[in-house]
């Protein structure tokens, strides 16, 4: 960790990024926030349209959300969209659903004119590295990188993958840093498209690099002790976790768009108590929610940390706004890079 560690939190909004060196204060770190590599996408998709241009889309998988949201658009203004199954894939892990959204799928550029060649990718490394070489800031060795993955579900909701992914890790007792991987597994094609842009960075999920940054704010780290809630608000998901201590003994994962203020206090209550049902969260069309059964005996989780960038949407009584080293957007990264501290100190002791 000499040359120190490049972290990237890749969101639908923004994409954050922190440039850690070891010695350097975190207040001197070089750090950006972006617009995340979709809402880049959809801009250029939209341009596309303006200009009556038909799309060509082509790369790796990557995240949706606004993309999806544009190539809609273009689709719906009477112009076509051609994609390589790859970039398809960021639409739908079911290439015949990317098809009834009238996307065209080909193996290479099509014969159509005007035609303008879009690529598809959550990771802009090289823009980032000349970014930062501007401004004589060298790229680290070590490169960590946090998306959102639901895991690929051809068949059935990829909301039940996802959540699986969560039960998992709670029902081996693991830790959330045990979602950082230098190899991500088989199902997390986003995660693993990312790996083929950069093959020696490591890649975890947003939502737990969220909950263990925010882990870091002082007055979360005294009160974790004790029992409490982080919940990150992010632009498309809201993700909250029963802490106690170390220990994660509860996940609840939704979607921002569909939760009201009333509606996530209420949710947030039943939660933190056990009262609340994975069934109940799923049909509301949320991810789910699973606590582990000793979670009540162990605390109350009476006090509530919150991070994200729609935070101050949603004024939960007695909510502490957390702020891990002074800098709420940053707690993805602080979060990427107090994962692989404590995974490389592991290795040592392990070695």
């Amino acid at each position: 960790m000499e040359n120190g560690i490049l972290a990237i939190d890749i969101g639908s909004g923004t994409q954050d990024v922190l440039v850690w060196r070891k010695g350097v204060p975190v207040e001197n770190c070089t750090k950006m926030i972006l617009p995340s590599p979709t809402m880049i996408l959809a801009s250029r998709i939209r341009r596309a349209t303006q200009h009556r241009q038909h799309i060509f889309l082509k790369g790796t998988t990557m995240g949706g959300g606004p993309c999806t949201a544009a190539v809609r658009a273009h689709i719906k203004a009477g112009f076509r969209a051609f994609a390589q199954e790859k970039a398809a894939l960021t639409f739908n892990d079911n290439l015949e659903k990317v098809a009834a959204m009238g996307i065209e799928i080909v193996s290479s550029r099509p014969d159509v004119e005007p035609l303008v060649e879009l690529e598809t990718g959550d990771l802009h490394l090289d823009s980032i590295r000349e970014t930062l070489e501007r401004f004589e800031v060298s790229l680290p060795d070590n490169v960590l990188i946090a998306v959102q993955d639901h895991g690929y579900s051809p068949i059935g909701s990829n909301r039940i993958s996802r959540f699986q992914m969560w039960k998992n890790i709670l029902n081996q007792g693991d830790s959330l840093h045990h979602l950082l991987f230098s190899t991500p597994p088989p199902n997390l094609t986003r995660m693993k498209a990312v790996k083929e842009a950069a093959p020696d960075c490591w890649v975890m999920d947003t939502g737990a690099a969220a909950i263990i940054g925010a882990g870091l704010d002082p007055w979360i780290q005294q009160k974790r002790k004790e029992g409490m809630v982080i919940i990150n608000i992010g632009n498309e998901h809201v993700l909250a976790a029963l802490l106690k201590g170390n220990r994660v003994l509860g996940v609840y994962e939704h979607h921002t768009s569909l939760l009201t203020l009333e509606k996530l206090i209420d949710h947030l209550d039943r939660f933190r108590r056990g009262k609340l049902s994975n069934e109940e969260v799923f049909e509301d069309m949320g991810h789910g929610c699973f606590v582990q059964p000793d979670a009540k005996k162990l605390s109350d989780y009476a006090y509530i940390g919150i991070t994200g960038p729609n935070r101050s949407l949603y004024h939960i009584p007695g909510g502490h706004m957390a702020a891990p080293f002074g800098d709420m957007m940053l707690t993805g990264c602080f979060g990427l890079i107090h994962s692989f501290k404590t995974k490389m100190l592991q290795g040592k002791e392990n070695g």
